[in-house]
């Protein structure tokens, strides 16, 4: 188990947003459990990367063990050149690469996602849902983001999908600041 410091940077370079990528975006769906590896790879060769992660929790015989684990699990996003694309390739981390045929779509689902994990918000997996409720947050820090509402006895839910790979996240927000988009 890694220590926090130990994990890869969610984005690279860091000091960047995925809006500022330049390059040919893909999809690389890696070998198991070989997406934080690949992603110290693609930093080791300056190839701008997101890995979008979340904190889990276990208790196991009365300690507290925390992880932080792929969101997407079995993906890394990348941007760059047919050489960088080679050299991804070249790390025999990668069971395929998926090609992205409207990177603004992409782009445009990921960067609440990225906004998101830069303010510390906890974001879990969530199931993709194909058809639901899309609102907005009106008021609090997550205001202006855009997404599908999912409720739980305790809890409501923003959905935020990524339509290309199939799957979700969410965050949860207050019931009272979301409005529904027409």
């Amino acid at each position: 188990m890694l220590k926090a410091e130990d994990n890869p940077p969610l984005i690279w370079p860091a000091e960047k947003s995925i809006r500022d990528f330049v390059g040919t975006w893909w999809v690389a769906h890696t070998k198991s459990r070989n997406e934080k590896a690949l992603a110290w790879q693609m930093q080791n060769k300056d190839i701008s990367y997101f890995l979008p992660m979340h904190w889990k929790v276990a208790k196991k015989k009365g300690r507290t063990f925390r992880s932080l684990l792929p969101l997407f699990t079995g993906y890394v996003f990348f941007c760059g050149s047919d050489d960088d694309r080679l050299e991804v390739l070249r790390t025999n981390r990668v069971a395929g690469l998926i090609p992205v045929h409207n990177p603004e779509a992409l782009v445009s689902d990921l960067l609440p996602i990225e906004i998101l994990l830069l303010q510390g918000a906890p974001l879990q997996p969530h199931k993709y849902i194909k058809a639901g409720t899309r609102c907005r947050v009106i008021a609090g820090a997550l205001m202006g983001m855009e997404g599908i509402v999912f409720r739980t006895a305790r809890q409501t839910r923003l959905v935020l999908q990524v339509d290309m790979l199939g799957q979700a996240t969410s965050v949860e927000v207050e019931s009272d600041y979301i409005e529904l988009i027409d």
